[in-house]
């Protein structure tokens, strides 16, 4: 059975986690070099920021200081998935590798805050995590499409072209 969080000991995880995830997506996009998937990681960071904002307006710590500022701060080189998108630009596989990684988190995100909600009481809360998780399922499915976009995989958009009748 998993650790039973606080309110505010899961709203901490989840503002940490998105920082996180919007650093990753704004690193990745910094160093991406195809335009199409350089514009969906910018997408991703932004809408991270969305959900940071979401959850700090529920949070009643201060260590992380007003939200402009958080948001600013600097990056958690020791996180692992952006150790592991480091180690990918340079080995020049970014769009690939930030994608994979990003499924990976994004899919992480939501058994994560799946869970995290299903201890809130306070329905306020509950539903902005909720809401993140639905819009992390998006997430998840447009990074989906982007990697099989990249890869040169047959896209949704096109599969009627490839159906046999």
């Amino acid at each position: 059975m998993g650790r039973e969080y606080t309110l505010q000991e899961a709203i901490k995880l989840a503002i940490k986690a998105e920082k996180d995830s919007m650093d990753f997506y704004r690193r990745a996009a910094s160093v991406a070099k195809n335009y199409r998937t350089r514009k969906v990681l910018d997408l991703l960071a932004n809408e991270e920021i969305g959900h940071l904002k979401a959850f700090f307006d529920h949070y009643e710590g201060s260590e992380f200081g007003d939200v402009t500022s958080y948001i600013n701060s600097p990056v958690d080189t020791k996180n692992p998935a952006y150790m592991k998108l480091e180690k990918a630009i340079s080995d020049d596989m970014v769009e690939q590798k930030a994608l994979e990684l990003a499924l990976v988190e994004e899919n992480d995100c939501i058994g994560q805050y799946t869970q995290l909600s299903q201890g809130v009481v306070d329905p306020a809360v509950r539903s902005v995590f909720e809401r993140v998780v639905k819009e992390t399922q998006r997430h998840y499915a447009l990074i989906e499409s982007e990697y099989a976009h990249i890869m040169g995989m047959v896209h949704e958009s096109d599969q009627d072209i490839y159906v046999r009748e």
